[in-house]
Formats: structure tokens, sequence, C-alpha cells
């Protein structure tokens, strides 16, 4: 595996993902110790009524570059990504979901472009979600994509690296999915420069998903909301 001398901060929000959450951090730990000089991972539990917690406090004790932020109640996954961040510590900032429907091993094909652009997107080459989350993902894309005048595939593609430094201009205030595309959307008017590249995409074998047909209405809401405070930024 290619070698690149960066340092990077890694964050996985989690909400009740007791069965995937260990293995997740020990797949992601064992390949970052080859893809990259120094590295983080930042566990954000984001209030898991299950063993999410605990498990998360045990990789912590086992691993030196495993740190946990613990919140007493759910959030939301905006919320999870905002604290993330800002809890980094190096300049690259990557995330991904704690679920393992991606393979941490497609960092290498982002970081080869990360000293050229502020952001490298992953979008997903063959999805591997229900139709109903392809039908609402499709709609949503071209929605976003007409409103927000971003032309990005895959929006919501939870494989992302930013300079850390886009997050001293953007502030996140979205506490749910509506987070990736509030924060392409205030990178775009910003001039922030994206970069597009296709990774893996695994079918969910524990767990459940957090995204349904009830999201819409509240999505849309939020879009509104949203495209107010974006049309004001200068």
């Amino acid at each position: 595996m290619e070698h690149f001398a960066k340092d990077i901060s890694v964050v996985f929000p989690a909400y009740n993902e007791e069965e995937n959450i260990e293995i997740c951090i020990i797949i992601a730990r064992a390949v970052l110790k080859e893809l990259v000089n120094n590295f983080e991972i930042i566990i954000v539990d984001d209030g898991s009524t299950d063993n999410t917690g605990k498990i998360s406090q045990q990789l912590e004790q086992r691993f030196p570059e495993v740190r946990v932020i613990s919140k007493v109640q759910n959030e939301g996954y905006g919320f999870a990504l905002r604290d993330g961040f800002k809890a980094s510590k190096f300049d690259f900032v990557f995330f991904s979901d704690s679920d393992r429907q991606f393979d941490i091993v497609n960092l290498k094909d982002l970081l080869p472009w990360v000293d050229e652009y502020d952001i490298v997107v992953g979008f997903r080459k063959n999805r591997q979600d229900s139709i109903k989350r392809k039908i609402l993902s499709l709609g949503y894309n071209m929605l976003v994509s007409l409103i927000f005048d971003l032309n990005i595939r895959d929006i919501d593609c939870a494989f992302k690296i930013f300079r850390k430094s886009i997050f001293e201009r953007i502030d996140i205030n979205s506490n749910r999915f509506f987070v990736n595309t509030e924060i392409l959307a205030k990178a775009r008017k910003l001039g922030c420069s994206v970069k597009e590249v296709g990774v893996t995409h695994f079918p969910r074998l524990e767990g459940s998903s957090k995204v349904g047909f009830k999201d819409i209405h509240w999505t849309l809401k939020e879009m509104k909301r949203i495209y107010g405070y974006i049309k004001k930024l200068k």
C-alpha cells in the first residue's frame, strides 16, 4: 500500500453501532498505520442507548490513537461531525460512518488530491443500498444540485477529506443528515475547490440505517433555512 507523508484526523460518528464500532476502529487503525505518518481516530458517541459508548471507551483504553467524545443524549449526525471536526488536531480531517459500509483502504485514492483541492469527496461506484434509499438519494441529489448549484454526484457519501482550515470559515448548523449539503454548499459559496473520487460501498451487515422517508419533511425545512443563510454569505 502506498504511503503518504501526511497527518490526518479521522472522525467516526456513532449512534447505536455496537455491532460495528470495534471492528470499524480496528480496521481503520491498521490501514492508517500503513497509509500516513501520523493519525488520530475520534469516535463521537452520539448518545447511544446500546453498548456503543462502553465499547468505544474500551477502544480508547486499548489504542493511544483513539479518542472518544461521549454525548449524554443524541444530538444528531451533523452535530456529531461538528464536534469531531472541532476536536481534531491535524491539518486534514477525514470522516466516514461507523457502519462498515465503506472501505477505508479507499483513502489511498483520496489522499493524492489533498494538496491540490480543499475538499476531496467520495462517490459510491456501486451503491449497495435498498431501492428505497437509492430513490431517495437520486431525488435528493437532483434537488440539491438545482437549488445550490452543486455539481456533485453523491453529496451524502460519508467519505470525505477536508482541509481543517475550512471550518474556520464554515459553521455547521444542521444537526442531522443535511450536514453534507450544508458544508458543500457553503464551501462552494466561499470558492473552495472540490475533487470527486470513486469509492467502494458495501451492504450494511449489522445494525440498521438511521435515514428514511420520515426525514423528507425535516430535510426540506432545513434546505430552505440553509439556502437563506447561504444567500447572505459574502
